[in-house]
């Protein structure tokens, strides 16, 4: 008697998420390959399956088309950034990713506050400059700090975060700004900070995670907002318990139908005044909670592909599993990426006994690994409790070094229960 055929994934972007997709959709029955998208954080993903690179596929849709994929999955939206991304949506090929309408939620921030106020979900005061005199004289007429953003939300973009505490912080910081798509100010509110992932498809709202980021660089929320964040917590949420769905994302329901979204959506707020508020919102997966969220799940690949097309959805979880922490080791240098050292070799004392992922690495000539950059490996450990995961992921990272290389020490000790200082 002849199988059904296997699904087929393909995974858009590289290091850590890319791997960790590959294997863990692999382990769930399918076949596997990925595009990898940026220069670096090859040798995770090519550690499970044959995966291009920009290099050698500078136009990849044609190898996608003949791959002929059920699920196309990418890490970021830097995919509808490129010379071929119309012609990837004129392929027809499932994408988990919102397009068109759908993009501007995450794309576009000014966007995004404007829907906000329009079906009336909380959202900090916020004011797009066009360039830096003009976000000067906002911020002194206001009088009170902002946090710092691109008005177009890409991994390209010229400003990237920065969290300012006071009005002096935020006028210090924007004569070094680079303002060539204009400044997006928005108000600070503090830093009672949570999210929650869902998956929007058929017009229907899935809740799955409430998710927690640990975005600074140093143990106690202290140093800047890193790049990446260095840790996260997740925890099985399908029944929104702290409101962030109920809040934040049902009253877009109406839109979501209306534009024929259907993907994933990440919800950040913040907690001020007794109330939710959105900080911004992201229609992927997310490097931090997306492969914890897909070892969670029993069903990962077939609900992600009936997302993918628009389909009503069905999660299944699997026995046990609650919460999930990930934690990075950060190389030499991190977070100020303008710090390059050595390659140096990174070692490990025994098996990891969870997962771990690598980002940016590469096989030494003498053998093992050696870093090539600044951020090595995301540790991921799941567990009936919250203490549980925890315990079981610093276990592991602590098997893990290399010279100059950190991790923060107290995830979980602080911005938890979510909504928490």
């Amino acid at each position: 008697m002849n199988s059904l055929p296997r699904r087929r994934v393909i995974v858009l972007g590289i290091g850590a998420f890319a791997q960790g997709c590959l294997r863990i959709l692999r382990d769930d029955g399918a076949e596997v390959s990925a595009y990898l998208t940026r220069a670096y954080g090859h040798y995770g993903p090519r550690l499970e399956a044959e995966c291009p690179d920009l290099v050698q596929l500078p136009d990849p849709v044609p190898w996608l088309i003949e791959q002929r994929p059920d699920v196309v999955i990418p890490m970021s939206i830097d995919w509808a950034l490129q010379g071929w991304t119309p012609a990837l949506l004129a392929s027809g090929l499932p994408l988990l990713c919102a397009t068109g309408e759908g993009l501007r939620l995450e794309r576009e921030r000014d966007f995004a506050r404007a829907l906000c106020e329009s079906v009336g979900i909380p959202f900090p005061p916020a004011h797009f400059a066009p360039d830096r005199a003009a976000a000067e004289s906002w911020v002194k007429a206001e009088g009170r700090p902002f946090v710092i953003k691109n008005p177009l939300c890409s991994p390209t973009s010229p400003i990237h975060t920065i969290v300012c505490e006071s009005q002096l912080d935020t006028l210090a910081w924007l004569p070094r700004l680079d303002d060539t798509e204009g400044i997006f100010l928005q108000e600070y509110m503090g830093r009672c900070e949570a999210g929650h992932i869902a998956l929007v498809s058929g017009g229907e709202i899935y809740p799955l995670v409430t998710n927690q980021e640990y975005k600074r660089a140093h143990d106690g929320n202290l140093g800047i907002v890193a790049g990446a964040p260095l840790g996260g917590l997740i925890e099985r949420d399908t029944e929104d318990r702290y409101g962030l769905v109920a809040e934040l994302l049902e009253p877009l329901r109406p839109w979501f139908r209306s534009v024929g979204f259907h993907g994933p959506v990440q919800v950040t707020g913040i907690h001020h005044q007794g109330r939710w508020h959105v900080l911004e919102y992201n229609v992927r997966l997310g490097i931090t909670s997306g492969v914890m969220i897909l070892r969670m799940l029993a069903n990962p690949g077939s609900l992600l592909e009936a997302c993918a097309r628009d389909q009503s959805l069905t999660p299944s979880w699997r026995e046990g599993l609650r919460y999930g922490c990930g934690l990075t080791l950060a190389g030499f240098g991190y977070p100020y990426t303008q710090l390059v050292g050595p390659s140096v070799p990174v070692m490990l004392d025994g098996e990891p006994d969870c997962d771990v992922w690598w980002n940016e690495v590469e096989a030494a000539p003498e053998g093992g690994i050696q870093t090539t950059g600044h951020r090595l490996c995301d540790v991921c450990a799941l567990a009936p409790t919250l203490e549980a995961a925890i315990s079981l992921a610093y276990r592991n990272i602590r098997r893990i070094r290399s010279l100059g290389s950190y991790y923060r020490t107290d995830v979980g000790r602080s911005l938890w229960p979510p909504g928490s200082p």
